[in-house]
């Protein structure tokens, strides 16, 4: 059986044949095509933002439910919006889906060493802290553990996400009691938004003037780290 190297030494089985891949990717193709579908045609990568939006959301609805139809389906709807943004970068000449293929692959390996190379990361706590290691050396424009985390995700989505980049700087929150059981705790954060609700205040809003205090705190701890290892 033939193989396909993918760095030091490491080869991966040859890639099997894809045809419906192929398939889906004609079809779009033919749709972007003169003679094909002019609402098609007219999309830009700014004008499917709200639609990735809308599928991402109802793929995380398919996931939580547990529906492998759905799962297909919406899975489906995320995949085509891959490739239609590839089709219309295509055409302008930018980038390809293949291009898009490429610097995913070649990210993977780079981030695994620990199976392409000789690294070792034994748990998946090594593996996180190494890949936030490399995430660092090949994005070193980066000033901030900050840098890159998208503001626009929902506020307890954010919240989370920058509570761990805040642990890796040495700045915290200290965490409330909370139920053992993700029901429960769904229950409490429900109940927390209705007396919200019910006192005129707007939890969203509150979370995120939270959270930008949080950023501040952090920018704040490396700006004294910076200047620690300047002198």
């Amino acid at each position: 059986m033939s193989s396909t190297p993918v760095g030091d030494g490491v080869e991966l089985p040859a890639p099997r044949p894809h045809p419906e891949l192929d398939q889906l990717i004609a079809v779009l193709e033919h749709l972007r095509a003169p003679g094909g579908c002019a609402w098609d045609r007219e999309q830009t990568h700014a004008s499917l933002v709200r639609y990735l939006v809308e599928e991402t959301h109802e793929l995380v609805e398919a996931i939580e439910a547990g529906d492998d139809d759905e799962l297909v389906e919406e899975l489906g709807d995320v995949l085509y919006q891959v490739v239609f943004h590839s089709d219309i970068a295509a055409q302008e000449g930018r980038f390809t889906l293949e291009d898009v293929a490429r610097r995913m692959r070649a990210k993977m390996v780079g981030r695994h060493p620990h199976v392409f190379g000789d690294a070792v990361a034994d748990t998946a706590d090594a593996v996180t802290a190494r890949w936030d290691d490399l995430k660092r050396t090949e994005k070193p424009h980066r000033d901030s553990v900050l840098d890159g985390v998208p503001k626009g995700m929902p506020a307890l989505a954010l919240a989370d996400k920058l509570l761990g980049k805040a642990h890796q700087v040495g700045v915290g929150r200290a965490p409330a009691d909370v139920p053992a059981e993700e029901s429960t705790l769904g229950e409490a954060l429900l109940a927390l938004v209705a007396g919200a609700r019910q006192a005129g205040l707007d939890p969203e809003r509150a979370l995120r003037g939270a959270i930008r205090g949080l950023e501040s705190d952090v920018r704040a701890a490396e700006a004294r780290e910076r200047g620690t290892m300047g002198e």
